[in-house]
């Protein structure tokens, strides 16, 4: 059984009856009864389903197309990484598909070498194949998978050793070292400390943690009088390009890795900025439009609204108030997406937040509002948040399963929707495994250690059964 946070029942406390009378979700009472282990249980066999078909026709490949059956690049044209095979692998060992998980690790093994001659992204090297290989060794011990990591790790390291400020450029050749396009953003310069510093944990080498940190303190140390950053930043001038201040688009997990690096590491002065961000941000982005929480752009030095959108990767916000302790203000922002989704099935890749009207047809199978859920969850222990993310699943697979897998949307006007043709490998890091995370008894991770990375790789909390 679960261990229920030894600070859940205060924050419950606190929250429960403020909630209500600020327009948050319904109260527990009204959730209805759910049989949570067949749900369970029709996660794993979709989840399984689904990588049958990626083994049987994309195997290695980076990520399948589930209508058409074929497969595409992520990384580099023409060059595979296994990016969806990566993605999988902490998935299929906490669901204990424990034949399917030593297949990919024997293909990581024998077949996955970094040593191409081609520019891959840094940042999303970073997140999905680094916190993967570094998930997946956690997860089984083998040595290879760390040495693997360790590889990719440094040759990224070279993005953050070219630039004057050590702000990594966004990409990096993986064989030369060569780097381009310095013009990037806080989510790319902010993304890494989980996983470096992870890394360095088992390896001993205080460097890429130090890389990491560096690269967030520049940005931090040019916050204006109101507490925030632009969202673009220059890696050779080490300016903003910008005036905008986001918490999605550009800059999510920038945020996300400033509390994650407390929870990892017990670095308080991480811990300190993360709480002083969310402040700035609370105080200076959040809008009420029709009663309604949001967060659209500001300008960050006067605070005045730059733009009326929000997308569906701000969803991810909820779930990191929720854990530093914000959780009445997490649940009415989490409320905000709730509706959208009651409203659309499938919550819009973007809204104009004055009407609540998408700003455009198409959606990337998202993960983030899942991820909220998860983590109000984990604070909360209250079963409403599992009520929403039953509907996330249910709605996913009533419009995203496709003959082959699970496809974004290229229309979530039309009815039925239209499918488009592509599976993003986060879907078999992030929402499967939130699913499962919420709705199973999993055996094989310990919620009261469980740190994810933005990906939803498992950074701690793994239990080896």
């Amino acid at each position: 059984m679960r261990q229920t946070f030894s600070r859940r029942s205060a924050l419950a406390l606190a929250g429960g009856s403020a909630l209500a009378a600020l327009g948050g979700l319904p109260a527990q009472g009204h959730v209805r009864s759910e049989d949570w282990s067949a749900l369970a249980s029709d996660v794993r066999a979709e989840f399984k389903w689904a990588w049958d078909h990626y083994v049987a026709r994309a195997w290695g490949k980076d990520e399948i197309n589930p209508v058409s059956g074929t497969s595409q690049s992520f990384f580099i044209e023409g060059h595979d990484l296994g990016l969806s095979l990566v993605e999988a692998l902490d998935t299929l060992w906490l669901m204990e598909l424990d034949a399917e998980f030593q297949a990919g690790v024997d293909w990581v093994k024998t077949s996955l070498d970094f040593d191409v001659d081609a520019f891959a992204q840094t940042f999303e090297t970073n997140i999905r194949l680094v916190g993967g290989l570094l998930s997946a060794h956690l997860a089984s011990g083998d040595p290879v998978l760390l040495a693997k990591a360790k590889d990719l790790a440094d040759r990224l390291m070279k993005a953050f050793e070219a630039s004057p400020h050590g702000l990594p450029y966004r990409y990096v050749n993986l064989r030369t070292g060569a780097v381009r396009d310095p013009e990037t953003n806080l989510a790319e310069i902010g993304t890494y400390a989980a996983e470096f510093g992870v890394l360095g944990q088992l390896t001993g080498d205080e460097r890429y943690y130090a890389a990491a940190k560096r690269a967030m303190k520049h940005a931090l140390d040019r916050r204006s009088d109101l507490g925030l950053m632009a969202a673009n930043i220059h890696a050779e001038t080490g300016e903003f390009t910008s005036r905008n201040a986001s918490v999605d688009v550009y800059a999510d997990s920038f945020y996300e890795y400033l509390w994650d690096s407390w929870e990892l590491f017990g670095d308080a002065e991480m811990k300190g900025w993360a709480e002083e961000c969310l402040g700035a941000i609370s105080r200076q982005q959040g809008r009420r439009y029709d009663l309604r929480l949001w967060y659209p752009m500001v300008d960050y030095e006067t605070g005045a609204v730059a733009g009326t959108s929000q997308t569906v990767l701000g969803g991810y916000l909820s779930g990191l108030m929720a854990q530093a302790g914000r959780v009445e203000e997490a649940d009415l922002f989490l409320t905000s997406y709730a509706e959208l989704q009651d409203a659309f099935t499938v919550i819009p890749e973007s809204i104009d937040v004055r009407t609540r009207r998408p700003r455009g047809v198409r959606t990337g199978l998202r993960p983030e509002f899942a991820d909220a859920c998860l983590h109000l969850w984990l604070m909360t222990d209250d079963d409403r948040y599992r009520a929403l993310t039953a509907t996330h699943y249910r709605n996913m697979k009533a419009t995203s399963k496709a003959a082959y897998g699970y496809t974004a949307l290229a229309d979530i006007t039309t009815r039925p929707m239209t499918q488009g043709d592509n599976c993003p490998g986060y879907w078999w890091s992030e929402q499967m495994k939130y699913y499962w995370l919420m709705f199973a008894q999993p055996r094989r991770v310990d919620f009261d250690r469980l740190v994810l990375s933005t990906e939803a790789n498992v950074l701690r909390g793994f239990v080896r059964t």
